[in-house]
C-alpha cells in the first residue's frame, strides 16, 4: 500500500498543481479590440506618412481622379500635419511646423514662399525644406522621406525605394531609401 501512495500521490499532487496553472494564466477574457482595415488594392490618393500608435503608417487623402499628386503637394500636406479627421483616429506626426516654408532666396526648384520642393531623377530625390533638418526625429524622417519616395513613384518619376535626401537651413541629412514597407 505505501508504495502505491508513493506513486499516486505525487500523480494527484501534480494533476491537482496543473489544474490550477492552466486556469490562472493570468490571461482574462476581453471585448473585441478593433484596428484598423486592412487595404485592398491599390490605394488611389494622395498617400503621407503619419504616426499611429507610435509606428509610421500609410494615410490616403483623397485626390481628384484625373490627377497625380507632385511629390511637392504630397510633402506640403504632410509638413501641413495631420488633418482633423485623422487626429481623431489617433494619427500625429514628429514632423515639425517649422520646417516651411521655403525661405525667400529658395534652392532650385522651390517657388518662394512654397512649403518644400523635391528635385531629382529615377536614382535619387532630394526634399528641401526651410527650417534644421539634422535634429529631426527618426520617424519624422522617415515620414518625409517616404512620403516623397511615395509620390514620386505614383507620379512615375522615381521608384519606392529611391535614396532621399533632406535638405534644411542647417545641412543635410544622409540619403536614405523608405525603410517602410
Amino acid at each position: 500500500m505505501t508504495a502505491r501512495r508513493a506513486v499516486v500521490r505525487p500523480l494527484l499532487t501534480g494533476g491537482l498543481l496543473l489544474t490550477l496553472l492552466v486556469a490562472g494564466c493570468g490571461v482574462r477574457p476581453s471585448e473585441v479590440i478593433e484596428g484598423r482595415p486592412a487595404q485592398s488594392g491599390p490605394s488611389q490618393g494622395i498617400r503621407l506618412y503619419l504616426l499611429w500608435r507610435g509606428q509610421v503608417a500609410v494615410v490616403v487623402r483623397a485626390a481628384k481622379p484625373d490627377r497625380t499628386p507632385s511629390p511637392e503637394a504630397s510633402l506640403a500636406l504632410l509638413l501641413a500635419g495631420p488633418n482633423e479627421n485623422e487626429r481623431r483616429q489617433g494619427f500625429t506626426s514628429e514632423v515639425p511646423a517649422g520646417l516651411g516654408p521655403v525661405p525667400s532666396a529658395p534652392p532650385t526648384g522651390a517657388a518662394p514662399g512654397s512649403p518644400a520642393a523635391v528635385s531629382g531623377g529615377p536614382d535619387s530625390l532630394t526634399a528641401t525644406v526651410a527650417g534644421p533638418v539634422r535634429p529631426l526625429s527618426t520617424d519624422a524622417a522617415d515620414q518625409i522621406i517616404c512620403t516623397v519616395a511615395d509620390a514620386a513613384a505614383q507620379a512615375g518619376q522615381a521608384e519606392y525605394f529611391v535614396p532621399v535626401t533632406i535638405v534644411g537651413s542647417d545641412g543635410a541629412r544622409p540619403a536614405q531609401p523608405c525603410s517602410i514597407r
